[in-house]
């Protein structure tokens, strides 16, 4: 993999201050307002160190980016930071062994409730947060939701981005076969699915184990038929008529789609939708990114749409983000080290560079990112500005719990719609048995 930026890239990804150091590119101006707060006051541990493990990158500046602003801090604090990143499929697991051995990583960004599976071995991150809000124009829903424990104004993780998977299309394709854009009811849905597997341009949406496309496809599924795990008090409500109703959908939809998607990954679209196997599918930004900036491909990308994911029966497009949330483990010896660290990758002059050259792969948690110049850019860009502000969430409808976050990283979900499509179980089947998973989680949370 590549970890340079060129003079060329850092320009077309429009890069500032972070990255002045490393590539001589001279900053931009920046539009973000920030607020005169006084920043906590901690003194960093003597001789400290951090290691940190994250998910790889979909877009290479990202790493590059964060890489370029952890040694700025190494430079200005002499504390060395270790970063690794890792599979999308691998950090749940790494983070269960961290947090169960009590060893490992001191800091970890983890995929949205996880700090809510490991409460207990986790250091509170209030004191950063409370400034980082103060200062930045507050924090978005989705950041507020899965960074502090259910009701309480205690933060356990401290959120970085999100994703967002709003639904990207090959417009030409979609008008030969008579719509201008996806429909936003289901029954719409499914006509246009199978005009287009009559087309040979079907689409692909996944059904196997995958972290963001897997977990993203299962809950629109189910919110947009008005289901939802929980109700707001925390009764388990996944076994319903509005989810039987959803996975009858699904059944009648999975025929339409390219063949594979209940093993697919988080990349399995990406390679299908570039080849032009499929002409419909649900990604983040990264798929359009790659897309743009290759020659071979730019006419795809010039092809190519992006839509809120339908609402169905729902009042609002059900699209939530796939965030990143930064948690410190209890066993790390340099606490400190570890709170200042954070903080200061979400400071504006590391944050908005980052920000910026993902090219609006993780949407910002603090409001005042909004004015990033990425978002004034590409206009195929701006539908994932505002991710965050999302109501949906791991756990919907009720409070995040380290059962809701156990339910989603053991994909109770996406397996059971993917049992259903696949005819291993009726709906009813697969409601009942995705209800008892839940509910086992629930029991041991007590």
């Amino acid at each position: 993999m590549r970890n340079d930026i060129t003079r060329r890239d850092a320009l077309a990804l429009g890069l500032s201050a972070a990255t002045f150091a490393a590539t001589g590119v001279a900053a931009q101006t920046s539009n973000i307002k920030a607020a005169d707060v006084p920043a906590p006051k901690r003194e960093i541990e003597k001789g400290a160190s951090l290691r940190m493990l994250r998910p790889v990158r979909f877009v290479q500046a990202d790493e590059d980016v964060f890489r370029a602003n952890a040694a700025k801090f190494t430079k200005e604090t002499g504390v060395e930071v270790k970063v690794d990143f890792v599979g999308w499929e691998d950090i749940n697991q790494q983070t269960a062994v961290t947090a169960n051995s009590g060893a490992g990583p001191d800091i970890i960004i983890g995929f949205s409730d996880a700090p809510h599976i490991y409460i207990d071995k986790l250091i509170e991150l209030t004191d950063v947060a409370d400034y980082l809000g103060k200062k930045y124009g507050g924090w978005q829903n989705l950041a507020k939701i899965y960074g502090k424990k259910a009701k309480s104004d205690s933060w356990i993780g401290l959120p970085f981005g999100a994703s967002g998977g709003p639904l990207i299309y090959r417009k030409s394709i979609l008008q030969s076969v008579g719509f201008d854009k996806v429909p936003e009811d289901h029954a719409g849905i499914l006509d246009l699915c199978q005009k287009l597997q009559k087309a040979g341009k079907p689409a692909g949406f996944a059904l196997g184990n995958a972290v963001g496309d897997g977990n993203g496809f299962a809950s629109w599924a189910l919110w947009s038929h008005n289901a939802a795990l929980l109700d707001e008090e925390g009764n388990v409500t996944i076994n319903s008529k509005e989810t039987i109703a959803a996975l009858n959908w699904v059944k009648q939809l999975y025929p339409t789609f390219i063949a594979g998607t209940t093993s697919w990954n988080d990349v399995s679209n990406n390679r299908a939708y570039s080849a032009q196997e499929i002409a419909l599918t649900a990604n983040g930004v990264s798929l359009y990114f790659s897309l743009k900036n290759d020659p071979a491909t730019k006419a795809i990308a010039d092809d190519s749409e992006h839509q809120p994911l339908p609402k169905g029966v729902a009042k609002i497009s059900p699209m939530s983000g796939l965030t990143l949330n930064a948690m410190v483990f209890k066993h790390s010896q340099y606490p400190n080290a570890a709170k200042a660290f954070l903080q200061f990758m979400l400071e504006k002059d590391q944050y908005e560079p980052w920000l910026n050259a993902n090219s609006g792969y993780w949407a910002q948690p603090l409001a005042a990112y909004a004015d990033a110049a990425v978002w004034s850019g590409d206009p195929k860009v701006a539908i994932f500005k505002d991710t965050m502000k999302s109501t949906y969430y791991n756990g919907y409808n009720g409070p995040i719990s380290t059962a809701t976050g156990a339910v989603n990283a053991d994909y109770v979900l996406v397996q059971m719609f993917a049992s259903v499509a696949t005819g291993a179980a009726t709906p009813e089947a697969a409601a009942a048995e995705a209800e008892q998973r839940c509910k086992r989680y629930f029991r041991r949370q007590k």
